[in-house]
């Protein structure tokens, strides 16, 4: 159970239970249960108090980090999630497994394929010991045990609800494991009972007593609530095509988020610019309803690969790797006078300052602003401090409001609600908005998926839209083609039906023959 956390985000009890986890972690020695010395740790003789409850789920929340790991030379993991959308490129083209998902020739041996699957999968074991080894913990407040059991399960459900999209049939494990258990070797457990996991342990989740926002990272119930809503919309698409009962759960779930925020504005609410995306003080607040966390002590902010290649837009002069870029024609496929595209004020920059601080110069092409961290690497006139301690969102306001909007229109057709949440995301960009009367459902379809493409980019969502609506927006017409066939944008080549999901990884594959058959179209 590894960790290596020591954030100042977190409360003190926090703290106190993660210097626990370096116990587990075999890493440490603490005055804490000093009379047992670190190789005698076992998850029998660790969990018998809260703060070890604590330190144990501060370890599952500290492996999410998974993806910003390294995948090669100049890319990391999560950039599995972006290459294959065709709403990026790269500059450097020097790294092979990146270079075939950019190309979509991607197999079981691509690197960041089998770094996520194993990534998720130990989220998931780490969950499982914290929901099996806490529930004897005695004496502990029953408030706070339901609390951890809350989050370890919003957590062990979020892992499981990538994991199915990108994979499909996956294994469904659910106690921790041993060399011993029955189940060592899984085979793989269909989608449905993946997804009956996901919503039993999310809407646990949803009953464990969170506040709504929790500043320093914790998952609150706004995070629970709009998981659940992504849930729901997912399952009303493809594959699992449950239809409109699902979008109804879907536009219901996210509507408790909507109708929280219009009454405590300052607890949730939209950023009123799009710099308080990226801005440090603003983590974990207000729009950012769950966020992975990073802090230099332990894990700086891992988006680097977004900085131009070689350019001097940072404290250490020229360099960057370009390795996840826009494509040209989806920064041009934003309407005119957007102000997403506007430079250094919405998603994207195409000047800076040189060497962060100093003189502005034109960097010839328009890169992602988005995970752009001014206090770290510098503002006109203004040194950065060198330290990204910025966090990497993972469930923002925006996406509950466009959410709500397309599962409410699926219902019902635009009614007034799913208007007014579309619009709030188009009134930020400064667009005008055509009135509701003027959309049809199905054009009011269209216009809020494009405001998903556009407003929700580079957040590794834009492949799982992809995937449930087996549709993808066309940059050059403005509407929307079939998944299989749309050229890619960054490779020029059509997408398959085969991409619908990723090959299980090769290695995995022969460590547990259960895995068999390997996903359609790839090689066993």
């Amino acid at each position: 159970m590894k960790i290596e956390l020591k954030m100042k985000y977190i409360s003190n009890k926090f703290k106190i239970a993660l210097a626990s986890a370096l116990l587990v972690s075999q890493t440490s020695c603490s005055d804490f249960l000093k009379e047992n010395a670190p190789s005698n740790l076992t998850p029998e003789s660790f969990y018998t108090i809260p703060d070890h409850a604590e330190a144990a789920l501060a370890s599952v929340y500290a492996d999410l980090r998974f993806m910003g790991g390294g995948a090669g030379i100049f890319s990391s993991n999560w950039q599995l999630l972006e290459a294959l959308t065709g709403t990026s490129t790269t500059e450097t083209a020097q790294n092979s497994d990146l270079n075939n998902l950019y190309g979509l020739v991607h197999d079981g041996n691509t690197a960041h394929v089998v770094n996520y699957w194993n990534g998720l999968y130990k989220v998931i074991a780490q969950a499982n010991q914290v929901i099996a080894k806490v529930p004897p913990i005695t004496p502990m407040p029953d408030a706070q045990k339901k609390k951890i059991l809350g989050e370890a399960k919003f957590l062990r459900a979020s892992a499981y609800f990538t994991a199915v999209r990108l994979w499909g049939d996956i294994p469904l494990i659910t106690n921790p494991q041993t060399a011993s258990s029955e189940d060592f070797l899984p085979s793989r457990a269909p989608k449905e009972d993946i997804y009956k996991l996901i919503i039993a342990d999310l809407t646990e989740a949803e009953n464990a007593g969170l506040a709504w926002m929790d500043a320093s990272g914790r998952v609150g119930l706004a995070a629970v609530k709009a998981q659940l809503a992504n849930v729901y919309l997912t399952m009303a698409g493809f594959p699992l095509s449950k239809g409109a009962s699902h979008y109804k759960l879907a536009a219901d779930k996210a509507l408790e988020v909507i109708t929280y925020a219009n009454s405590n504005p300052t607890v949730i609410n939209l950023f009123p610019t799009y710099l308080d995306v990226h801005r440090e003080s603003l983590k974990n607040k207000v729009e950012h309803l769950f966020m992975i966390q990073h802090n230099t002590l332990v894990a700086g902010n891992p988006m680097g690969n977004m900085f131009p290649n070689f350019k001097p837009v940072t404290y250490n002069g020229p360099g960057g790797t370009g390795s996840t870029v826009p494509t040209i024609s989806f920064y041009n496929s934003y309407e005119k006078g957007d102000l997403r595209t506007k430079d250094q004020e919405g998603y994207f920059y195409t000047t800076y300052f040189t060497n962060g601080n100093g003189a502005r110069f034109d960097l010839g092409a328009p890169y992602i602003f988005k995970h752009f961290n001014q206090t770290a690497n510098g503002s006109f006139g203004v040194a950065g401090t060198r330290n990204d301690n910025l966090n990497v969102p993972q469930i923002r306001y925006a996406e509950v409001l466009l959410t709500f909007a397309e599962a409410q229109n699926e219902v019902g057709g635009p009614n007034q609600q799913a208007y007014d949440a579309f619009k709030r995301i188009r009134d930020r960009a400064t667009l005008t908005t055509p009135a509701l009367g003027t959309y049809t459902k199905d054009s009011f379809r269209e216009a809020v998926w494009k405001e998903r493409w556009h407003e929700l980019c580079y957040e590794q969502i834009t492949w799982f839209d992809m995937v449930r609506l087996r549709k993808v927006f066309n940059e050059t017409t403005k509407g929307f083609d079939n998944f299989v066939g749309h050229i890619n944008q960054s490779s020029k080549q059509p997408l398959q039906e085969k991409h619908l999901l990723l090959p299980l990884g090769k290695q995995e594959m022969l460590n547990n023959p259960n895995l068999k058959p390997q996903n359609p179209g790839y090689p066993n």
